[in-house]
């Protein structure tokens, strides 16, 4: 277990985000925030702590390093498609059929929730898909990072995924732990009940269709919306894209390529994640449980990125529209266009092992289970993980952290019903979802900003706004179901409305205080030079 180091363990994690915030610089206040625990942790000036901690987040866990090879192959393959003149070619079929803001929104919305099996496949895949289109469509890079960010971790929490896998393996060893398998329905069973319980991630979704569909935005995200559609620029004029293929690549080859330059990487991409991850994990005498929990999601990942990158460097060659020297020199070029990812991504893994060694998440959760009543459960169970999740900026390291006190406490105070050990489970996932979704610390995070071409702070700051309208929606229901002990059926449609008359409420503000036209229509000042059915 982590030494306890009281109050100073949230230092460095909230120093971290206070100035990533204030000063936009994602690297340097990360950088500082693991250079602090480091100085706490080891009682002198830390740099040899802080370079350890760096060292083993690239190399020692092995799902790091996977992750960061198939970033880095996805990169390459964005490149090769990017010169082949693939994103071209998609922008000018989906025109045809998407051409408006709305609808680019909407179909953005509708990819993130079909493809649930994994939020960094997730965000790679939807945000390398429409980007250009998004761009086209003026969208601001802040607005797509958002849609794709809140479609990822929220959906993949409750869909067919690695997550879901993880997350029963975190009930099923607490179980075990306390012995109360044999007194309660299978790990399995409490997570499938659990889900309705989980009721940030499902209201987040939810949130992205009333923004989209609405068109309604305020805050910074009104801000970036109105630059985007008045002025062209889909990105603040200073700002630090984390991904720039346009101006690190130059210009496509050709303006002219066929779709399947486009299409065929893509399609190798996604068929070899699902059908790499089906054959890891299948084996006859298995339930689709079992499969899941059998299969590594991050290597099919690997495998998937490294057949898009093949896929066209063989289509460069066959359609003569670039020779193999040229192709692996687009490679490297693609290598370098997410070093900035890589570099923000290693830092956030390594504040988390500061968080871990320091006993962030234990020195939190202390005070909150003393004070914890069985009305007041799902409410302090989700602020409480919400925190954690916050400020480590991991949803896995707090479900870590909170499952082996959520259910035994649960199970204590709910008078051991199976039933109520579910809604504490769902309010923790839930609570755990919403750090890992506005976290600027949070690798999803990281990983929304880059395949959006967004500004990673610009992303942060922008969608805090939305993260925390749905933080109040879902605390309000959860209250009232530790007052009221309703169904998810009324509280979730309940909290549906509470968000409607959130969104609108702060549009309709936040366009008189900017003296924006807010009318019907307007979209808060957003639809001038858009086309009428957007």
């Amino acid at each position: 277990m982590a030494p306890h180091f009281g109050i100073l363990s949230l230092a460095p994690p909230l120093l971290a985000i206070a100035l990533a915030i204030i000063t936009r610089r994602a690297m340097l206040s990360l950088f500082v925030g693991v250079w602090i625990g480091a100085v706490i942790y080891a009682g002198n000036i830390g740099v040899a702590q802080t370079f350890e901690w760096i060292v083993n987040a690239i190399g020692a866990s092995t799902f790091n390093a996977t992750i960061l090879v198939f970033v880095m192959l996805l990169g390459a393959g964005i490149a090769l498609i990017w010169k082949l003149g693939g994103a071209h070619a998609i922008t000018k079929f989906a025109t045809r059929r998407i051409n408006s803001h709305r609808k680019i929104g909407i179909s953005t919305w509708l990819l993130g929730i079909l493809w649930c099996f994994d939020d960094y496949a997730n965000n790679a895949i939807v945000g390398s898909s429409m980007k250009n289109l998004a761009d086209e469509l003026k969208m601001s890079r802040e607005k797509l990072a958002y849609i794709l960010d809140s479609t990822a971790a929220p959906v993949a929490t409750i869909g067919i995924s690695s997550w879901v896998a993880f997350e029963i393996g975190l009930i099923e060893t607490q179980y075990q732990e306390l012995g109360i398998a044999d007194q309660t329905p299978s790990a399995a069973a409490t997570f499938i009940q659990s889900i309705p319980y989980n009721m940030y991630s499902i209201l987040a979704v939810v949130m992205v269709g009333i923004i989209v569909i609405s068109g309604r935005d305020f805050g910074e995200m009104l801000t970036a919306e109105n630059r985007a559609v008045k002025t062209g620029n889909v990105i603040r004029e200073d700002a630090n894209a984390l991904q720039n293929i346009k101006e690190e690549l130059g210009e496509p080859v050709t303006e002219d390529a066929p779709l399947r330059v486009f299409a065929l990487p893509v399609f190798a991409l996604v068929a070899t994640v699902i059908g790499g991850a089906v054959m890891m994990g299948y084996a006859p005498d298995r339930t689709f449980i079992e499969m899941v929990n059998n299969t590594a999601v991050a290597t099919a990942l690997v495998w998937g990125s490294f057949a898009m990158v093949s896929t066209a460097i063989l289509l460069a060659l066959s359609e003569g529209l670039m020779s193999i020297s040229e192709s692996m020199e687009t490679v490297l070029d693609g290598f370098g266009t997410m070093l900035p990812a890589i570099s923000i991504l290693v830092l956030a893994w390594s504040i988390g092992s500061v968080a871990s060694a320091l006993g962030t998440g234990a020195y939190v959760t202390q005070y909150a289970t003393g004070v914890v009543s069985p009305v007041m459960v799902p409410v302090v169970v989700f602020f409480t993980s919400a925190f954690i999740a916050f400020a480590i900026g991991t949803s896995w390291g707090t479900m870590s952290i909170m499952t082996p006190i959520v259910i035994p406490l649960a199970w204590s105070i709910g008078s051991n019903d199976p039933h109520f050990l579910a809604v504490a489970v769902g309010a923790m996932f839930s609570g755990a979802v919403f750090g890992d979704n506005c976290s600027p610390i949070s690798d999803t995070t990281v990983l929304a900003s880059t395949f959006a071409g967004s500004d990673h702070i610009d992303h942060v700051r922008t969608q805090m706004y939305y993260a925390f309208t749905v933080l109040i929606a879902t605390g309000v229901i959860y209250v009232l179901y530790g007052i009221t002990n309703l169904s998810p059926l009324i509280l979730l449609p309940l909290g549906v409305v509470t968000l409607v008359v959130l969104v609108y409420g702060f549009s309709e503000f936040d366009a008189r205080r900017k003296d924006i036209s807010a009318k019907p229509g307007a979209s808060s000042g957003l639809r001038t030079g858009l086309t009428s059915d957007d």
